[in-house]
């Protein structure tokens, strides 16, 4: 889960910010009440106090080797206590004196050892915080943030991994108690079918149904109404997953996309099953979206294509209108479409202006959506408007 250097580096002092240092290495006239009582403290006693009544709220825990904390919260506290710096560099020499320091400081801050019943509210929000979140960093992460706030002193590192690691064997337990009433003996053997190679495919059904298509070619369209017929076969858009968190069903579908179909069989059904329930369920909703998409992408290219080839045309057919010297009405083009029914309107709108502009000024000017019909163009939808102007 860590290696031996991670671990070294969980158990000593971290890097400290300047928020972090005038947040929790600041003491109150209590504070140096309680370190320095005015007897029977020596000044590095009373700087070690310090650090360790410094350190518990910033950590959750205090390091064995006290002396080693950041130089600039030594400084400020020594400071603070007009104490030297070197002092602390003696403390610490009976392990009886730390460890005596560190109960009067949690009693003081009013935290506590982890006895069993913190071991058991532990061990309950590490199964809620797995079945959301599988990273081991990111549980023992959240697990020390959880003692902080319950201010209960960290145990050891290598204790604290125990429980994350069985707080993610007990999400997995959980995981597949919560879809058991899903998985009938039909379905257990369907889903075990899919790490199969299948000799028409070549590949196993896994593999297929996680391959995304690449393009909208006719071939891609062909392959996804398979999938949708074989997971609906299958009845996959009518599992409920719901039961289970949005982000464990999130990691377990990325599992079964990420591992292979020999990593899968190797699983044990407990944790196998959930993981290909999950991924076949999410796939009936995602082969659905991509088969939609590819025709929508192949109807907008069609699409696209007609309207070039219109454009293509009407530019040849303008181009030639005005080589013969005839008037091109620009504002009726602008709005032609493809829907010969709209054109016919806006041809009327447009041809009634022009006649309007036509009878002000005395010249006998035609609409080129009228005029489009040449020798050499001609354009299907609009050759009735020569029946206008004779």
């Amino acid at each position: 889960m860590f290696t031996d250097e991670e671990i070294a580096r969980l158990r000593s002092f971290p890097e400290i910010s300047r928020e972090e240092l005038i947040r929790f290495f600041t003491l109150t006239a209590a504070d140096v009440e309680f370190i320095d009582p005015g007897r029977g403290r020596g000044p590095a006693d009373r700087l070690g106090l310090a650090v360790q009544l410094c350190v518990l709220p910033w950590l959750g825990f205090v390091p064995a080797d006290v002396p080693s904390a950041p130089p600039a919260a030594v400084a400020r506290l020594s400071e603070r206590l007009r104490i030297s710096v070197g002092e602390l560099a003696r403390y610490g020499g009976r392990e009886q004196t730390r460890s005596t320091h560190l109960q009067q400081v949690a009693r003081y801050l009013g935290w506590r050892t982890a006895g069993e019943l913190e071991r058991k509210e532990l061990e309950e929000f590490l199964l809620a915080r797995a079945m959301e979140h599988d990273s081991p960093s990111l549980l023992f992460r959240l697990a020390c943030e959880h003692l902080v706030s319950s201010r209960v002193n960290r145990p050891g590192v290598v204790t604290l991994l125990e429980r994350v690691a069985a707080g993610r064997a007990a999400a997995g337990r959980e995981t597949h108690g919560r879809v058991a009433h899903l998985l009938t003996p039909v379905l257990v053997a369907e889903l075990d079918n899919l790490l199969l190679v299948d000799a028409e495919l070549g590949k196993t059904r896994l593999t297929w149904l996680t391959t995304p298509p690449v393009s909208d070619s006719p071939e891609s369209i062909k392959n996804e109404p398979a999938k949708l017929a074989f997971l609906r076969g299958m009845d996959a858009h009518t599992l409920d997953v719901s039961v289970l968190p949005a982000e464990r069903r999130r990691f377990l579908a990325s599992v079964g996309r990420r591992l292979t179909a020999q990593s899968l069989d190797r699983r044990e059904p407990q944790r196998r099953h959930p993981i290909l329930l999950t991924l076949v369920s999410q796939c009936a909703v995602e082969v659905l979206d991509d088969l939609v998409a590819l025709f929508d992408q192949a109807v907008s290219a069609r699409e696209g294509r007609a309207r070039r080839k219109l454009k293509d045309y009407l530019g040849l057919a303008v181009a030639a209108l005005r080589a013969e010297g005839r008037y091109v009405n620009d504002e009726a083009l602008a709005h032609i479409s493809p829907a010969p029914q709209r054109n016919r309107q806006l041809l009327r709108r447009h041809q009634r202006r022009d006649r309007y502009r036509t009878g002000q000024t005395g010249c006998h000017r035609l609409p080129a959506t009228a005029l489009l019909r040449t020798r050499h163009h001609r354009c299907p939808v609009m050759t009735w408007g020569r029946r206008l102007h004779p």
